[in-house]
């Protein structure tokens, strides 16, 4: 059986902050559920794959602006999550 490599801190508040808004979703409408869904494994996926890993800083900076969002979605009058898309 391959043993798992231990995850860092920072990788635990990240799967964490994932978790939250994959369960905050499943308290909203279906179809709002999905697009909520699609918008945060999109934002993550896309994070992960062109954000450096040992630029903390950033890293540290998305996980607040997450935990806003996620306070944010919670409120029962908050129906779902909006994106800005800026090219590059």
């Amino acid at each position: 059986m391959a043993s798992r490599q231990k995850l860092s801190g920072i990788q635990k508040q990240v799967l964490a902050l994932y978790r939250g808004f994959l369960r905050t979703a499943r308290l909203k409408a279906p179809e709002e559920r999905r697009r909520i869904e699609s918008v945060v494994s999109a934002e993550f996926r896309d994070n992960a794959r062109n954000v450096d890993r040992r630029n903390f800083v950033y890293i540290e900076y998305l996980l607040r602006r997450g935990k806003r969002q996620l306070e944010q979605l919670k409120n029962p009058d908050i129906t779902g999550l909006a994106t800005l898309e800026v090219k590059k």
